[in-house]
Formats: C-alpha cells, structure tokens, sequence
C-alpha cells in the first residue's frame, strides 16, 4: 500500500496499527516506511539511478517537479519558458544519471548544480552526449549574449528549486533506506507519505515526484495486489493519473482518490484534466456536497422511472391522477442535505460478480464507543532512528561540496584537453613551417 497523508499521522497510526494486527496472515510480512521532512522516519531518493532507464524518466520527474512547483503552469503547458525550464532540469537530471553511473542522482545535487554559474555549468553539461540537443537553446543564448532571453528561460527553474533548498528536505531526498515498488512480491512495503497543511506549497512538489516514480513502478506485470490512497488529492500534483486508473486495475491496483469538492480539482489540474479525472472512476461515493459538484453527481447517478402522484380538490369532489416519469434517482438537493454518516454512491462490478444495487443511499452505522477504545490503543509508529541537526546540516554542506568538486573535476578535465588540443596545434604548426624551411632550401639546391 502507499498512503498519502495529508495530516500526518492521522491515517498512518491506523495503517501502522493494522500492520501489527494481520501481519501473520501474509506469506511475505510487508515492511513499514515512512516519507515526512517534519518528524524524520526514514530516506528515500525519488531519483533513484536504477529506476531511471532511460532520459524519458528524467523528462517526467522534471516536469512533475516544475508543475508542482508552480502549479499555474499546468494550464501553460507548451509554453516557450514553461518547457524550457523543464528541458533544462532535465538535462541536469539526466546529466547526473549518467555522471559516474549515477552517483550524485538525487534532487538535492540537481539544485545545487542548476545554482552555478552558467559557463560552467553548460561546459560540464555539454559533456553528455545525450543531453546536447537539450541544452542547445540555452548554449546559443549564452553565445549570442542574449542574456534577458537567458535568465527567462532558466531563472524560472532556478527561483521555484531554491525553495527547495532545505536542510531536512536535502537528508530525506538524498537516503536511500527503500524503494518505491510496493508491489514487489520478494519485498512488499506500506508506504506512508506525510504532508503538512502550512507547507503545501513546499512539500507538495517533492511528494509529487515520489508519487510519479512510485506509480511508474506499481504498474508491472508479475506483481502483487496493492492499493494507493490519497488523502486530499489536490493538494498534490500528480501528472498522468487519467492513464494510471485507466490500466491500474489490469494490474491489480486498487486506487483511491479522497476529495473535498469537484471544485478544487478543477482549480489545480484545469477544467479538462479534472474532467476526465471525475469520469474515469469505477466508483463513487459521496457526502454531503452542493453546488455543481452536487450536480454532477446526480447526473452521474442518472435517472429512473418514478412514480408521481397528483391531487386535486374542489368543492364539490377530490380527484388523484397517477402517472409515472423520468426523474434524477438521487436529486442535487438530496445530496446537498445528506447528515454526517450518510452516503450516496455508485459501483462497479465484474461480469462474474454482478451488483443488484449497484447505486446506493445508506448510512453508516458506527460504535463510536468502540471505535475511540481502538484509537487510544493505537500503538505510535516508532521512528528507527534519531537524527540530530547536525546530521541534517553535515549532509547538507556535504552536496554542496560534492556538487563542487563534479564541476572542478569536470573542468579541468576540459581544459586540460583543451590544453593538449592546443599543444598538439602549435606542434603541427612548427612541423609545416620546419618543412616549409626545407623545402624553400631543396628548392635553391636545385636552382
């Protein structure tokens, strides 16, 4: 399972807990990790090297990196500046995968090396083949001294990252205590990933790259059933999610989408994003909400025949008329006033496993008693390791000091060729006037 928490740990205490309860019942016991920069559990590298396979996989953490960022910039994609910010993380992203087999391919390196100055940094880059095409605009600006045109294209990327520019962000993004495939039969996980509603802005663009790279991961043949929860989906942002539920259940992966209102989605992915997010869903259950997001799911729900009855009364007799019409199954104003408990819904349902009902309006019945029991038994989950800060800042200062010596190490690898080319030059020269020198003397020989 993975879990996206949005108040960590309101849900992961009840995950944790569950874990203890059933784990005799697994073949192989799921371990427990968690991702939050508040309270520091564990490390985890989104960028990991070996799940990177090729420069396509850069392109995608880029771009779900600068979307979460800056969340406007969904609706400019295609935009001059929106993707040449992306192209350009990109080629720093993939530059450092294929530096020394990955070494430094983290998201902390790929901010401090965006920071440099940009004659070396696009000497070192020009160093991978792979990425010249990349960073061939930027490298043509920089030559022509088109510097405004220049800052444009890369200020953007380099101002949204350096909000990334953390201590305690920098140790968990750097570790590498797991990996994202929770499904893995030989090592199946539970992932918890918690946020913090006062710095949504902040974090959310990290645990949106999380979620890229773990969904890219979960969606594999041979693999076991899993499950993806997310707690207050708009609050991250999460690229190609339409195309996830759509072959997620070919590959026994159950999603779970928790939202306040139609409305939010709307304002974070755009209009048609959310659109097909909203339609695409198997099933759907709902609480009380108004407005249009009330709306829609009456439409969803469809209509019925239903009968309706009229009376009429005058002085002298009362008449009753019965007739039958097409009228919305669960009316907006229906789910509009729907008390706490109470549920409307629709769900799917397999060809060898119909639903009679499959549309539904029932209430939850609770022992509100035994469930408070249960919570304050809950076990906390323990943190399996104290990091102090000054842990978090030497592992700080030490990516800024390897991104440093990459590129000291890489320049003076140029320039020492450059330095030969040179050498070899000068020879070549001294070697054609030498025999130019003789020649001009076999010439007044022979005269």
């Amino acid at each position: 399972m993975f879990l996206y928490d949005f108040k960590f740990d309101d849900l992961s205490i009840i995950a944790y807990n569950a874990l203890l309860k059933y784990k005799d019942n697994y073949a192989v016991k799921p371990t427990f990790w968690v991702i939050d920069f508040d309270k520091i559990y564990h490390r985890c590298n989104p960028l990991d090297p070996q799940s990177m396979e090729d420069i396509t996989d850069a392109t995608e953490a880029s771009r779900t990196v600068m979307l979460g960022l800056n969340r406007d910039w969904i609706k400019k994609q295609g935009d001059f500046f929106v993707e040449s910010a992306i192209n350009f993380v990109t080629a720093v992203i993939w530059f450092l995968r294929k530096y020394k087999n990955g070494r430094y391919c983290t998201l902390p390196h790929a901010i401090e090396l965006i920071q440099a100055e940009y004659d070396r940094l696009f000497a070192v880059l020009q160093e991978e083949p792979e990425i010249r095409v990349l960073i061939n605009p930027f490298i043509s600006a920089l030559q022509r001294k088109a510097m405004p045109q220049l800052e444009g294209q890369i200020a953007s990327a380099k101002i949204g990252l350096a909000r990334l520019s953390s201590p305690q962000l920098y140790y968990v993004l750097s570790g590498n205590d797991f990996t994202l495939d929770i499904n893995n039969p030989l090592d199946p996980k539970i992932v918890c990933m918690g946020n913090n509603p006062q710095k949504v802005q902040t974090y959310g663009a990290v645990l949106s790259l999380y979620v890229n790279r773990m969904l890219k991961l979960v969606n594999k043949k041979g693999m076991q059933k899993s499950s993806i929860v997310f707690d207050e989906y708009s609050s991250i942002f999460v690229g190609g999610m339409d195309s996830h539920i759509a072959v997620a259940r070919g590959y026994k992966c159950a999603t779970t989408l928790g939202l306040q209102d139609f409305s939010q989605l709307r304002k974070d992915y755009g209009q048609e994003q959310a659109d097909v997010i909203t339609n695409i869903v198997g099933n759907i259950i709902s609480g009380q909400v108004s407005g249009d997001t009330a709306k829609k799911l009456s439409e969803n729900f469809g209509k019925i025949v239903q009968d309706k009855e009229s009376k009429s009364i005058n002085s002298s007799d009362i008449s009753i008329s019965r007739s039958t019409q097409m009228d919305y199954a669960v009316p907006a104003s229906k789910i509009a006033s729907l008390s706490s408990g109470e549920f409307v819904g629709i769900v799917a349902d397999n060809p060898e496993e119909k639903i009679r009902l499959k549309m539904f309006h029932c209430e939850i019945q609770n022992d509100h008693k035994a469930i408070a029991e249960e919570m304050e038994s809950c076990v906390p989950i323990p943190r399996p390791r104290k990091v102090g800060y000054g842990d978090i800042v030497e592992n700080y200062l030490m990516i800024k000091s390897e991104v440093e010596a990459l590129l000291e190490e890489e320049c003076a690898k140029i320039l020492a060729r450059v330095e030969k080319r040179r050498s070899m030059e000068e020879n070549n020269e001294k070697k054609e006037e030498s025999g130019a020198e003789e020649d001009d003397q076999e010439q007044l020989v022979s005269i």
